[in-house]
């Protein structure tokens, strides 16, 4: 669900404060940190010590970690997208400083992780900018996020997710098979990650 910002400006560290005194019951639901997220917009220079960017993939960049969440910042190149997943039952915030990306949102009819078959349909898509933000829908969270080529830009995305957690489930729906995998940081705090 996309919401329209009526934005006050400010630094990441500012962001990493506010999102820091939030109280824990704020990360059980969704609407406090959806409404923090819609009423600020990152300023886009701030970010640089946090952004990598490869030609080849999305990268992740860890910001900030607590017990409660995590705040990372992934770079989408032009054309680059993920796959559809879901998030381990944890809820997630997006917002987009810098450019625009297309969240495209599934219904989960059918799955057997043992099987490793799934049976998805499509529900709606939203779209980020630096006046929308948006939560995922704990009831139906499976997801992916485009930068698509016509937009013709490179995006960056705030993602925040309650509670950490370094595995998913990732979906085809052309070919109606799931599967976990591990999930990596290209940096952590502005240092890259040794692999």
């Amino acid at each position: 669900m996309g919401t329209q910002v009526a934005a006050k400006r400010l630094a990441i560290t500012e962001l990493v404060a506010g999102l820091r005194q939030l109280p824990a019951a704020a990360f059980e639901g969704t609407e406090q940190v959806r409404s923090y997220l819609a009423s600020v917009v990152v300023e886009p220079d701030t970010l640089a010590p946090y952004l990598t960017w490869n030609a080849q993939h999305y990268t992740r960049n860890l910001i900030d970690k607590t017990p409660l969440y995590e705040l990372i910042a992934i770079c989408w190149d032009i054309g680059q997208g993920s796959s559809v997943h879901n998030h381990r039952d944890q809820n997630c915030w997006m917002a987009a400083p810098i450019g625009r990306l297309r969240v495209e949102n599934y219904r989960v009819r059918a799955e057997d992780a043992v099987a490793g078959s799934c049976q998805l349909d499509p529900t709606d898509a939203v779209e980020l900018d630096a006046t929308h933000s948006c939560a995922v829908d704990p009831k139906e969270p499976v997801h992916r996020v485009l930068n698509p080529r016509e937009y013709n830009q490179r995006a960056v995305s705030l993602h925040v997710y309650s509670r950490p957690f370094d595995s998913c489930v990732v979906y085809s729906p052309e070919q109606g098979t799931c599967g976990e995998i591990k999930l990596h940081n290209d940096t952590a705090f502005g240092q890259p990650v040794k692999k």
